[in-house]
């Protein structure tokens, strides 16, 4: 059964999938203080899905309403945001300086290369960083290898998983420090998620 989750990465535009079309397109510019280059699609994929299948219900950072478990199993050179399961969240999370930040608008796994294929026909999102818009990037279905702890959040099988990957993606160079807002929203057929994140980015090492 394919699992699909939505970044929660502030894409909360009042329900519309789309950017206002006043709004210029960026990559993280003027709030980002470097360039960070983005690993290929598989790799960052397969990251994120270790790292959202890290955690049990009780405190994964998909499931989690606030934002307490954001640190949750991060890995150490890239920052990840999530969606939700369905539905809204307002979350307010710290994050380390220096890191860049990788979230999906909406995303997929599947052992059918069709599921991805059927859910990227359909799937819309947008994302804004303070209120410019952040461009999405389209990942078509890839193979990944992942892992999946115990007693994971969706109730996958604990275990190395092999899958086919898919999804509308951000990446955003390391944040100037201080306080930013990341909204995100995205869907794909009868599912749909929005997220606005208040980022409190530290000074760095």
């Amino acid at each position: 059964m394919p699992r699909l989750f939505i970044a929660a990465v502030a894409l909360l535009l009042a329900g519309c999938a789309g950017a206002p079309p006043q709004a210029t397109p960026t990559s993280g510019a003027p709030t980002s203080a470097s360039d960070g280059a983005a690993p290929s699609d598989a790799d960052l994929q397969a990251k994120w899905w270790t790292w959202a299948l890290s955690s049990p219900q009780a405190r994964n950072p998909v499931a989690d309403p606030t934002g307490q478990f954001c640190a949750e199993d991060q890995p150490k050179n890239v920052w990840f945001l999530a969606g939700t399961f369905g539905g809204a969240a307002q979350r307010t999370c710290e994050v380390p300086g220096g890191r860049p930040i990788a979230a999906p608008a909406v995303n997929l796994y599947s052992a059918n290369t069709s599921d991805c294929k059927s859910f990227m026909a359909a799937a819309t999102g947008s994302m804004t960083l303070d209120g410019q818009v952040v461009e999405l990037r389209r990942i078509d279905p890839v193979e990944i290898t992942f892992q999946a702890a115990q007693d994971n959040a969706i109730g996958e099988s604990a275990g190395r998983k092999v899958a086919q990957a898919c999804g509308l993606w951000a990446w955003l160079p390391p944040l100037l420090p201080g306080e930013h807002e990341l909204k995100i929203e995205g869907e794909s057929g009868t599912f749909s998620t929005s997220v606005v994140y208040q980022l409190k980015v530290g000074a760095g090492d």
